[in-house]
């Protein structure tokens, strides 16, 4: 069903208090007077600065001396029979005791009369006792035929108001509707308009303007992050069982697979060393199967209001699903939930937002292949390692000799230079214990002694490099040691040798 069938639904269930957080209002008052008008029924909308208003009515003028949440409230109580009420940003006012009051008595009132009462709000920071009665609805996201639909209005009202020129295929018009799931109508309808308002012309050219543009927009929002990979996976040194496992399940991706009851991979769990590659692995997932790659920032979820935290976390699990295919990375993500065991800490939001991630791993439908990457096993709460959560746990090992020449060899091209004016042979031995990004780092220091020198890049400069910073896996060699052994018959290496 869509929104429209789903919230009539709702409604005709006869629910006395309905509530929907969006940042939407036009959609979800557009949704509620689809509502009345299918249902023949009286609509009134109040809100702080308009007082209560007839809803149906283009041009409707305030009732007077409304405008006051109390007697807001109370002028929704005395509409006529079977009214849908609407009020618009409310829930702040709910903190407060005569508004509360207010609001209760029309609760206890509404059954009686038939009428029924619909939150729309930016936030659900509610007291309890109002989130007791009130249903929550949330408004999905609009699916490739509503986005072909949105864009063929919005450029009928951009033509409009100024000519413009549309000359583009099927194919791209295909490629620029899936480009833009995950949006909302709001930011799809922005994005178009966008897209038309300098040059007036909608074509081919478009397709990257509007990825382009929706990476914008959600990232304005703070939750999802687009990253970018490597071209292939030969920019990647090592990790070949991860690279032969990725190959394998690339083939259950298509709908060949469905048709022999052969599902999608859900996800992976990338354990392992600080520096040695575990975020390089999404990456590496991202590519070999030719994703999008969205990094989900769980620090931006958590807020102070009660409630906001899990509402966001579901909203963007919701975007995701929108986006699908995707990779969604959730990077060290036993910092995000390490408090999911010890509900007296935070009052238990950490173990909400665990549960609603672990529920959403069970369920989920869409082509959402989620990658988490932990450092620390102790921190995780145990039932993320049950079976069934992931497909696989990975373990990722500092590299073995032959991938520290791998790496080595890649970092030295990436920057310009060919590996083999180098003494790999003696780098290899001096890196001992490096991960990759240490050894990153000691080219990186390299170049800027050769540099600073005025002279080419050596080999005695990469040594020096190497042999002035003492790997993690010394510094924090009991940490270090104890992990990799943890790992041992519990997860899968991710390159052909563990413990290397």
């Amino acid at each position: 069903m869509n929104d429209q069938q789903r919230f009539l639904q709702t409604v005709s269930a006869g629910h006395p208090a309905i509530g929907i957080v969006t940042y939407e209002e036009d959609e979800a008052v557009g949704l509620v007077r689809f509502a009345a008008l299918e249902l023949s029924r009286p609509l009134w909308i109040w809100s702080h600065s308009g007082g209560v208003q007839e809803g149906l009515l283009a041009e409707s003028p305030p009732l007077p001396n409304t405008e006051d949440p109390v007697a807001g409230l109370n002028a929704l109580g005395a509409r006529e029979e079977r009214s849908i009420c609407v009020a618009l940003d409310l829930a702040a006012h709910l903190r407060q005791e005569r508004p509360l009051r207010a609001f209760r008595n029309l609760l206890r009132q509404a059954p009686k009369r038939g009428v029924q009462l619909v939150l729309i709000d930016h936030s659900d920071d509610v007291p309890a006792v109002v989130r007791a009665y009130v249903t929550p609805f949330e408004l999905a996201l609009p699916d490739e035929s509503a986005l072909e639909e949105l864009l063929r209005e919005t450029l009928r009202q951009a033509n409009r108001q100024q000519p413009l020129t549309v000359d583009i295929t099927r194919s791209g018009l295909r490629a620029i509707v899936r480009n833009l799931r995950g949006l909302t109508r709001r930011q799809a309808a922005q994005v178009i308009g966008d897209c038309v308002a300098e040059d007036r012309r909608f074509d081919e050219a478009d397709i990257g303007n509007v990825l382009l543009l929706k990476r914008r927009a959600m990232e304005s929002g703070g939750l999802l992050e687009h990253v970018q990979t490597p071209a292939t996976l030969d920019d990647i040194g090592g990790m070949r069982r991860l690279k032969t496992w990725l190959q394998h399940r690339r083939l259950a991706l298509g709908d060949r697979a469905r048709t022999v009851g052969l599902s999608a991979a859900r996800g992976v769990l990338m354990l392992g060393v600080q520096g040695a590659g575990k975020s390089l692995c999404a990456k590496a997932i991202a590519t070999a199967w030719q994703q999008p790659l969205l990094r989900l920032d769980v620090g931006a979820l958590y807020d102070k209001y009660v409630g906001e935290s899990e509402r966001r976390l579901r909203d963007a699990l919701r975007q995701a699903e929108g986006m699908s295919p995707i990779v969604l990375w959730i990077d060290e993500i036993e910092k995000a939930f390490a408090s999911a065991a010890a509900r007296s800490t935070d009052g238990g939001l950490s173990q909400r937002m665990f549960g609603t991630l672990l529920t959403w791993m069970q369920e989920h439908e869409a082509e959402v292949f989620l990658v988490a990457t932990a450092n620390d096993i102790e921190a995780l709460p145990p039932e993320l390692l049950r079976k069934g959560r992931f497909d696989e746990i990975f373990f990722v090992d500092l590299p073995a000799p032959a991938v520290r020449r791998e790496i080595l060899a890649i970092h030295l091209r990436r920057r310009g230079h060919d590996p083999a004016a180098f003494d790999l042979d003696a780098l290899v031995a001096a890196s001992d214990g490096f991960s990759g990004a240490e050894i990153e780092a000691a080219i990186s220091a390299a170049m800027h002694e050769a540099f600073a020198a005025d002279v080419p890049l050596s080999s005695t400069h990469l040594l020096a490099a190497v042999r002035q910073s003492p790997p993690l896996a010394v510094t924090m060699a009991e940490r270090v040691a104890a992990l990799r052994a943890w790992a041992v018959g519990r997860c899968v290496p991710a390159d052909d040798v563990i413990g290397a």
